[in-house]
């Protein structure tokens, strides 16, 4: 790749995107991505991770259906867990009436910064809570 003069974010964009083209399966993640849009525009976070679990549960290969989002953002100072979760969701409002479940890990930059781990998903049951 090229890279003319181009600001420092177009040129890291351009990166990314290059990137993202050459080590991405070619399966679109629709949902995944706009989550993750959604999500950067209303919290700016410093900390985001879109994961697909859907593979660990008995849908159809490629499926968009249970994600977890971890999000690391300023925004959330002062606000209660519960709020968190509750802010989250409503942004994503319109991606949650697609998928079946949505894990979130909400923290402040100070909570991440002692604690940047985060319990694994419990593997799928098959609905049976067996």
């Amino acid at each position: 790749a090229v890279v003319s003069t181009q600001s420092t974010g177009q040129v890291l964009l351009l990166l990314t995107t290059l990137l993202y083209h050459y080590t991405t399966p070619r399966v679109v993640m629709a949902i995944a991505a706009s989550i993750a849009s959604r999500l950067q525009s209303r919290f700016l976070p410093s900390v985001l991770q879109v994961i697909n679990e859907s593979y660990m549960h008995n849908v159809p290969k490629d499926s968009e259906t249970h994600f977890k989002v971890v999000i690391v953002s300023a925004e959330f100072e002062g606000m209660t867990l519960i709020k968190r979760h509750r802010a989250v969701n409503t942004e994503l409002k319109e991606e949650l009436q697609q998928i079946h479940a949505l894990s979130i890990v909400a923290r402040t930059p100070k909570q991440w910064e002692n604690s940047p781990e985060f319990a694994d998903s419990p593997k799928c049951m098959g609905g049976s809570k067996r």
